[in-house]
């Protein structure tokens, strides 16, 4: 089989990481641009916030549900072109709103003054962005079944880490390059947009040549009796099945983890060099620059993670320990930095927290193909995803009106804190599910042949 091959599914992963590390940058090149985006096209915070928002908005109103629903109907391959597509069409049209020619024409006034008071530019960025992010958060779901299909009875945990991990350094690229592109072409805001869009362009070329080798690797399952041309009517996806997926106890208490998780890393994400600012006295840059400390080291953890599940297994029992750190971590924020304000230890606690949010993806991803149908895998993986989108919509607006209220970020940090709580609960029931079950979720990934 082609996925025997060393070479061919390292290959394959990275083809479909490389598409996702692009989608990262795309994500967050405006985020050091926010300034100079608001002088430059007449934007304010509150025009600025509605954009970074538009990315989930469709996405929550149930455009995951449907994209679950191409990807088991359609397979991998259609919805990956599909996906990388739809990300680049929303790069341009977000890449059309922020140009200064955009900027004289009578659509963007007109756009201005239609429904509510934002620059047309905000609007036609929004709008580019909201596309983007269905397109992104399809292809995160592609991707995670892909990987599923091409490292079955392999390394899983280490392959979802190793694309989690690469993803995650496009986050750390952009923060330095986009103002590079930026100052190197004279303050532009249209530059290190329109470089990110050719980089999703070259993402959806690789998915295509990626397409061809998963192509291949289809024909020789058909050719060893593994699978069929045509799926047989047990083995064809149906709406009906959707049902299946809502009655898992186990699909909830994974998809509940998600959120939870997820809710107490990004939107803490938004708020941390304004957090370390505050508390340490600091200036932004240095803010910034502790708090990088944080992707850097979940990058390198999670496929070292990766591999010791895939050898030794303990997924629920990492998931646990994640909730643990998560929790200590937040609880330190909001009570002890605020008295030891010292740098050592911010970078000492940031540093911890990246140990929990590399469990996430190294013990939480691999684990959906062991208790879900393959044939419903993709919807399960969309609908975790719409779960996840939902808390990533809300929390933010959450921790900004606690924030507000109170004046400080004590009361934030506890609220990160209790997620992890909630977490560590439901970690635990996910455990004594699968010990009952029998899922396997605390056996290696690796299927070792019998001699």
């Amino acid at each position: 089989m082609l996925n025997d091959s060393v070479v061919a599914r390292w290959a394959a992963l990275i083809l479909i990481a490389l598409m996702m590390f692009f989608a990262y940058m795309f994500v967050d090149v405006m985020s050091p641009l926010k300034s100079l985006v608001e002088s430059t096209r007449g934007w304010d915070s509150g025009a600025f916030g509605t954009y970074a928002a538009s990315e989930y908005i469709l996405n929550v109103c149930g455009f995951l549900i449907l994209a679950g629903i191409i990807l088991d109907k359609m397979g991998i391959r259609f919805t990956g072109v599909l996906s990388a597509s739809l990300m680049v069409i929303g790069a341009s049209i977000k890449f059309i709103g922020v140009s200064e020619w955009f900027q004289t024409t009578g659509f963007n006034e007109w756009l201005g003054s239609w429904w509510t008071a934002m620059p047309g530019s905000a609007k036609m960025a929004s709008l580019g962005f909201m596309i983007f992010g269905c397109g992104c958060e399809m292809a995160g779901t592609t991707v995670s079944k892909s990987i599923a299909k091409w490292f079955k009875g392999k390394e899983m945990a280490l392959a979802m880490g190793l694309e989690m991990a690469i993803a995650r350094l496009g986050v750390f690229a952009v923060m330095w390059l986009a103002p590079i592109i930026s100052n190197k072409f004279d303050q532009s805001v249209v530059a290190p947009v329109g470089f990110c869009t050719v980089l999703l362009l070259i993402g959806l070329i690789n998915y295509i040549v990626f397409s061809v080798m998963d192509s291949k690797f289809d024909k020789q399952l058909v050719a060893a009796g593994m699978a069929t041309e045509e799926k047989s009517p047990e083995d064809e996806f149906h709406i009906r099945d959707l049902g299946k997926i809502f009655s898992s106890k186990m699909f909830w208490l994974v998809a509940l983890l998600c959120v939870l998780y997820y809710s107490a890393i990004f939107p803490f994400q938004r708020y941390a060099p304004n957090y370390l600012e505050e508390t340490l006295g600091v200036d932004n840059a240095t803010a910034s620059q502790l708090f990088s400390f944080f992707p850097i080291l979940a990058m390198c953890l999670t496929p070292l993670l990766g591999i010791f599940l895939d050898r030794k297994g303990k997924g629920a029992t990492m998931l646990m320990l994640g909730a643990i750190i998560m929790i200590v971590c937040h609880l330190s924020f909001a009570f002890i930095l605020p008295v030891y304000s010292h740098k050592w230890l911010a970078v000492t606690l940031i540093a911890i927290l990246g140990v929990s949010f590399s469990l996430v993806p190294a013990a939480l991803w691999p684990s959906v193909p062991k208790i879900i149908d393959e044939k419903i895998l993709g919807s399960a993986y969309c609908l975790i995803f719409w779960v996840q989108n939902i808390g990533l919509c809300l929390v933010p607006l959450l921790i900004g009106k606690v924030l507000q209220a109170t004046g400080d970020y004590q009361a934030p940090m506890i609220i990160f804190s209790s997620f992890g709580i909630l977490a560590f609960i439901l970690s635990f029931l996910l455990k004594a599910e699968n010990r009952r079950k029998k899922y396997g979720l605390e056996l290696p990934n690796v299927v070792k042949k019998e001699e």
